[in-house]
């Protein structure tokens, strides 16, 4: 178990995973759009999250991605590997494997094929079990929209206290419990815990409730843009941060809600970057979504 006074602060992307027309891993596209990437002030990036398609990836490919993200990423941006699976024994065993591979530190998604079995105890004891065998911090992960499990403020102040147990990626977008699970982190007056939005939809309302930070699919085709947020908010001038905020919201809609993973690599494209085909069974995004999104991207300043 780590001892780490891991904190992560900043914009980070959740990056795609690219693959070639034969449907692998294109790891020299993951290479080139991590050296653009890189030119900006990123904190870091997130690997094998939802937006990493890290459902459809084998095991071998998860670790042989995170290899070839951490040669291509700079020592003093972070590296986090998404390493939830459904069991704890697999969960465990992928986290060792990710620290082994360089991650910085892992971001655990609640297990939710026995959702309604997912209870406060049964995901406590989860957590609990990897942290104390990760050789790395770990972050929880709470996105109800594809795990239909939606962790409590209270659940989530249990693990405060495990000293390998550092934050939160809350994509709820419920402010209301964000901001109480903030409160009640610092209420356990533990070790560092960092709250991170887990949407760039509701960026800046997070910062304004305690987050110091946000892993946010946004940040992969609008970097500057998700960094101005956060920086204009850091420095008080809020009016201006929420009129960013307000521009990027369709644009934000677009990638996620709307079109998703397929939507996000064909926002790459359209930008310059490496986006490519999605794994099956999720299908490409046809030609009337492609224009529907060219336009949103024109509309938002970035084409």
């Amino acid at each position: 178990m780590s001892n780490t006074s891991f904190s992560v602060r900043g914009i980070l992307p959740p990056i795609p995973t690219p693959f070639d027309t034969g449907g692998q891993v294109a790891y020299g596209a993951l290479r080139e759009n991590l050296q653009r990437w890189n030119a900006y002030d990123l904190a870091g990036y997130v690997v094998l999250g939802s937006n990493g398609e890290a459902a459809y990836l084998e095991t071998d490919e998860k670790v042989r991605l995170l290899e070839a993200a951490r040669a291509a990423i700079p020592a003093e941006k972070t590296l986090i590997a998404g390493t939830g699976c459904e069991s704890t024994r697999a969960t465990i065993a992928l986290t060792q494997q990710a620290a082994a591979a360089g991650a910085d530190a892992a971001l655990v998604v609640t297990p939710n094929f026995y959702d309604g079995k997912m209870t406060p105890d049964a995901l406590a004891a989860h957590y609990a079990a990897v942290a104390d065998a990760s050789p790395i911090p770990v972050l929880l992960y709470n996105v109800p929209k594809f795990t239909h499990v939606d962790m409590a403020a209270t659940t989530v102040a249990r693990a405060v206290p495990h000293p390998n147990i550092v934050g939160i990626k809350d994509s709820s977008g419920n402010i209301t419990k964000l901001a109480d699970t903030v409160r009640l982190a610092q209420a356990a007056e533990a070790g560092p815990f960092d709250a991170l939005a887990g949407s760039a939809g509701f960026l800046f309302a997070g910062l304004a409730v305690g987050a110091v930070g946000g892993v946010v699919a946004l940040a992969n085709v609008a970097p500057q843009h998700c960094i101005d947020i956060y920086q204009l908010f850091l420095a008080g001038r809020w009016d201006e941060a929420a009129a960013l905020q307000r521009r990027m919201v369709p644009v934000n809609t677009a990638i996620t809600a709307t079109y998703g993973v397929a939507g996000l690599k064909a926002a790459l494209d359209m930008l310059g970057f490496y986006g490519g085909p999605v794994r099956a069974p999720l299908l490409d995004l046809g030609k009337e979504g492609c224009q529907a999104l060219q336009q949103t991207l024109i509309d938002g300043g970035l084409l």
